[in-house]
């Protein structure tokens, strides 16, 4: 019998802040006569909030009162009640994650984001959630093809490449509507420092607040973000643009060739349908949609419009964000759900080496004696068929490894990409008492963290959130 589970998305971002309400349906896709295989079967939005305007105390202080009201007036107008909310995330997103109080923002949303709803703003994450909510892996696979999708904001540009379903690649470059503001007069009212360090470089000529402005004004800056998006999906040659506008922190190597570019973020509805006033927004948005639809580098390859636009992160984050474990996993003593553990990762020499494997463990643990050293998952790849001498060899070396967390009270967590966590739960319970968790089917890394709600489906999967970065800098 299929379960269902309700799903909130909530996108705080540069220029807009959006929510929506997804629904879930898990079913056990397994035969009677097999382990369970349980996958989510359908995301459906049931509930999409209006578009309003990111509320700012000033360019870098969130109105973290202003998000809040428009967050509760949004609930009480969806009829769903924050109780009923399994899951989902609030993703603070662009310029945005960069203003001074973002975690306040995130305090304040508490009381709406039910039990189990992750916060964060990393670019990687945001690239995949925008490029999902925009059906950019759909196409890609249903179409045996490579998609490059170019989620376009308020202040920046999230890339995410897909080939063939598969994602391939994730960056984010400082490329953006309201890089530049403007009163009704065409007077600059902000300049981002993004565009003031373009002008230093002798980029693009200098702009100013009270600058009286005409369309022609920011063609070089228009030339300038126009051009560092060519060169990320390598349709125009060189890495000056991309390298000066790539966000601190990430990296991005342009494809050899892209078939397909498909665009979400507000910018993509003004590449397909340009207001009549070019001063609508209040910015350089419809300008930067008129630049990549008149861009000779673009029109050599198909431009698709992502099945969603200015809604794609939201729509992702309320639909895409969560993922489920394997069915074959073990716990105990469990208190969910769990949130914002570190992934301590091995490297396959340091899991192959199962007399050193200990070792390794508490080696790395202390990476986080700085954070207090809490709850930590540690993170493995696993063997497709172990032994029963290997499974056990692999269990004692686990707890000994982790036996420092368990005496500060923490549970002991251990991620499993390959499909034999049941088994090494069950072999690592009659040696350590206390909370005990192993998860499968679950890909992770260093520098990732990890939320697991409670058991769904009769308890035989977990919903998972795996995240790249909390907060980028």
């Amino acid at each position: 019998m299929a379960e269902q589970l309700l799903s909130v998305g909530i996108d705080i971002g540069t220029s807009t802040t959006q929510f929506v309400i997804s629904r879930l349906t898990l079913e056990n896709r397994a035969n009677p006569f097999s382990v369970p295989r349980v996958d989510i079967a359908e995301r459906e939005v049931l509930y999409r909030s209006g578009v309003h305007f990111t509320p700012l105390k000033s360019n870098t202080v969130i109105d973290a009162e202003g998000v809040r009201s428009i967050v509760a007036e949004e609930y009480r107008a969806s009829g769903f009640r924050k109780e009923e909310i399994a899951t989902g995330a609030v993703i603070i997103t662009g310029e945005t994650a960069r203003k001074e109080n973002a975690q306040e923002v995130l305090t304040a949303l508490s009381e709406f984001a039910g039990d189990f709803v992750v916060a964060t703003a990393g670019p990687d994450l945001e690239s995949i959630l925008a490029a999902r909510g925009a059906g950019a892996d759909e196409y890609a696979r249903e179409h045996h093809t490579e998609v490059l999708n170019f989620d376009i904001g308020g202040g920046t540009s999230n890339l995410a490449r897909y080939s063939h379903g598969e994602l391939a690649g994730t960056g984010c470059l400082d490329v953006g509507g309201r890089l530049i503001k403007l009163n009704p007069a065409g007077e600059i009212t902000y300049v981002s420092p993004v565009v003031e360090t373009l002008a230093a470089r002798g980029v693009i000529p200098a702009l100013r607040t009270g600058q009286r402005t005409a369309p022609e004004t920011f063609a070089p800056l228009l030339a300038a973000l126009t051009g560092a998006l060519e060169q990320a999906a390598g349709l125009r040659p060189g890495r000056e643009l991309l390298e000066a506008l790539l966000t601190e922190g990430t990296r991005w190597e342009p494809p050899e060739t892209v078939p397909v570019c498909s665009f979400s973020g507000g910018v993509a509805d003004c590449i397909y349908a340009e207001p009549p006033d070019w001063l609508t927004y209040g910015d350089i948005g419809p300008l930067l949609g008129r630049a990549i639809r008149e861009s000779p580098a673009f029109r050599g390859v198909r431009l698709r419009r992502g099945a969603e636009t200015i809604r794609a992160t939201v729509v992702g984050a309320g639909s895409h964000a969560t993922e489920l474990s394997g069915s074959t996993i073990y716990y105990r003593d469990i208190t969910f759900p769990l949130k914002n553990l570190p992934i301590l990762k091995l490297t396959q020499a340091e899991e192959a080496d199962t007399a050193g494997l200990a070792g390794a463990v508490r080696e790395k643990l202390r990476w986080y004696d700085q954070e207090g050293r809490g709850p930590v998952a540690l993170g493995l790849r696993g063997e497709p068929s172990p032994s029963y001498a290997r499974i056990q060899a692999l269990a004692r070396e686990v707890v000994l490894g982790l036996e420092e967390l368990r005496q500060a009270g923490h549970p002991l967590v251990v991620a499993v990409e390959s499909d034999l966590a049941k088994a090494l739960g069950q072999a690592m319970a009659p040696l350590t008492p206390g909370p005990l968790l192993c998860l499968d089917s679950v890909g992770v890394d260093n520098g990732d963290y990890i939320d697991i709600g409670p058991p769904a489906a009769g308890g035989t999967v977990l919903p998972v959130v795996v995240k790249t970065l909390v907060f980028h800098q």
